[in-house]
């Protein structure tokens, strides 16, 4: 039986909105864990109650979140700054967060703008969840690490799993959670 998300914290559904819909649901593997699954769009007309409804979920001491986004079908650049504050916010009370499950079209709006360098990306929830996991246990990890762009070898460092711009050559480089890095 799914949880309700006042069950989870308390007031959360006080607020909607037509646009955006969050689900949350608690990782019980990782410690302060809580799956957010959004559906719809942000955009600049609700991109403030998408930051206030994931301050509470910080706030209520979820610190480990995954951001589920399946059906997120849309994301404004006020939505990239909302995910930004969230961030600086969440690595206050030593948390972080992957952004799992991104639409192709919204991942490479990211990577464009260069924002795959500052968020986890993954490309589902088990492998987010594996990322907090193994963050937990830093043994299991082989981040940070070099290595070379696949394409003009300039040497690089990989702190995680994701997709980055190469700052030589402007290639898209994917690092892989082995640590190797091929030409996206």
């Amino acid at each position: 039986v799914m949880e309700e998300n006042n069950s989870i914290v308390p007031g959360f559904d006080d607020d909607k909105n037509d646009d955006l819909t969050i689900k949350l649901e608690r990782i019980p593997t990782i410690q302060n864990g809580c799956l957010v699954s959004l559906s719809g769009i942000i955009d600049t007309y609700n991109s403030s109650f998408f930051q206030s409804q994931i301050t509470k979920i910080i706030t209520a001491g979820y610190v480990n979140i995954i951001f589920k986004c399946t059906y997120l079908n849309y994301i404004a650049s006020t939505g990239l700054g909302n995910f930004t504050n969230l961030l600086k916010l969440i690595r206050a009370v030593n948390g972080d967060f992957v952004i799992a499950d991104i639409q192709p079209k919204i991942e490479e709006y990211f990577t464009l703008l260069g924002f795959s360098q500052f968020f986890n990306l993954s490309t589902s929830v088990v492998e987010a969840v594996d990322y907090f996991l193994k963050k937990a246990d830093p043994a299991n990890s082989v981040f940070p690490k070099l290595g070379n762009c696949p394409y003009c070898k300039k040497m690089l460092r990989f702190e995680k799993p994701t997709k980055v711009l190469c700052p030589s050559c402007s290639s898209i480089v994917i690092i892989k959670e082995d640590g190797n890095a091929v030409l996206g």
